[in-house]
């Protein structure tokens, strides 16, 4: 046993040098978004709670995984004995050999060139900050007002979004082929618990600017967003939670101090981390599996941290859909009527 699990450790590292290869084989309905593999479980469904990781980075190697449904991760020797539902290890061991021995495709060697010509610690978090400083503030931009078109009317002290004129854009195989290079931006920085920037997610707009761009994936994050999150004020005890940055200014309309971070996705929400002084967490729900999953997952997770997790259930699809076809008052009324007592009180005077 000892042979086969040292036999496996060494495995893992060649196959981490493929990791791409590796994703493209045994997931091939995932999409690469940033630095990670992007696939909906380890038998490969189409979807975002799983994701490999395809560059090494301070949270973790190149090859480790996590799917933020289920809670399950491991290295790329796990990812292939769950994949191909092996019962031993030894017929991993000889599925990952049989792997390795095959010749790469051409393309699989011009996607691996250019993927790793980037630096692989340093390179997205520093282009992602350096996105960040290089992009205009938001007030009286096109950023702004597309926010508007959704309902979003507080834009004032919002230091983590900017704006950017001309935001670089890499279609992707579901995009037209005459797709532009570059779409205006609502720009957000994902920071950690200390406020350090970490990563910046990317919101492409039309340029009418009532609308996000029409292209295959409007929205994606660069940098190191596991675990981080866009943080409008700042959390102590209390705090809400949730996917998406719209959801989360639409509830800053009713709730305009109480602390709220956007993870970016349903697979982030379920891996955020939680500040040490947390005692009771809000999780902002959108009406979906992902986003029930993800809610699964944080049950766990604020249990065995002891703290108090609370749903916030939105009338409609989602908390921007309840604005902005029922309006701010009846969107306050909701959220306070599922609020806990004490913050019924606390923060009374700001829903209205």
């Amino acid at each position: 046993m000892a042979k086969l699990s040292t036999r496996a450790a060494e495995l893992s590292e060649r196959l981490a040098q493929n990791v791409q290869a590796v994703c493209r084989h045994y997931l091939p309905a995932g999409r690469r978004e940033g630095r990670y593999w992007m696939v909906g479980d380890v038998a490969g469904t189409p979807g975002r709670s799983l994701y490999v990781r395809l560059f090494e980075t301070e949270r973790g190697a190149i090859g480790n995984w996590v799917d933020a449904a289920t809670g399950e991760y491991g290295d790329l020797v796990d990812l292939i004995r769950l994949n191909q539902r092996h019962g031993r290890l030894s017929e991993t061991i000889e599925e990952a050999e049989r792997f390795l021995s095959l010749p790469p495709s051409a393309s699989d060697d011009q996607r691996s060139a250019a993927s790793f010509a980037t630096p692989a610690r340093a390179g997205s978090t520093t282009a992602a900050i350096r996105l960040f400083a290089a992009s205009k503030p938001l007030t009286g931009s096109m950023a702004s007002a597309y926010l508007r078109s959704r309902g979003i009317t507080r834009l004032s002290h919002l230091p983590a979004l900017r704006f950017h004129p001309r935001c670089y854009y890499r279609p992707n195989e579901d995009d037209d082929p005459a797709t532009a290079g570059a779409f205006p931006a609502l720009i957000a920085a994902v920071t950690d618990n200390d406020g350090l920037q970490t990563g910046t997610h990317r919101t492409w707009l039309d340029p009418s600017g009532c609308a996000k761009a029409k292209v295959a994936s409007p929205r994606r994050a660069m940098g190191n967003i596991l675990g981080n999150a866009v943080r409008f004020g700042s959390a102590d005890d209390v705090m809400i939670a949730g996917e998406g940055i719209e959801t989360m200014l639409s509830l800053r309309e009713a709730l305009p101090i109480m602390p709220m971070v956007a993870a970016t996705s349903a697979a982030h929400l379920a891996a955020i981390l939680f500040p040490p002084t947390l005692r009771c967490l809000y999780v902002a729900r959108d009406r979906d599996v992902a986003g029930d999953a993800a809610f699964g997952v944080l049950t766990e997770r604020t249990q065995a941290a002891g703290i108090e997790l609370v749903s916030l259930m939105p009338d409609l699809a989602d908390f921007n859909n309840d604005l902005r076809q029922h309006g701010v008052a009846a969107l306050a009324k909701r959220v306070r009527h599922q609020l806990r007592e004490q913050d019924q009180t606390r923060f009374s005077a700001d829903i209205g």
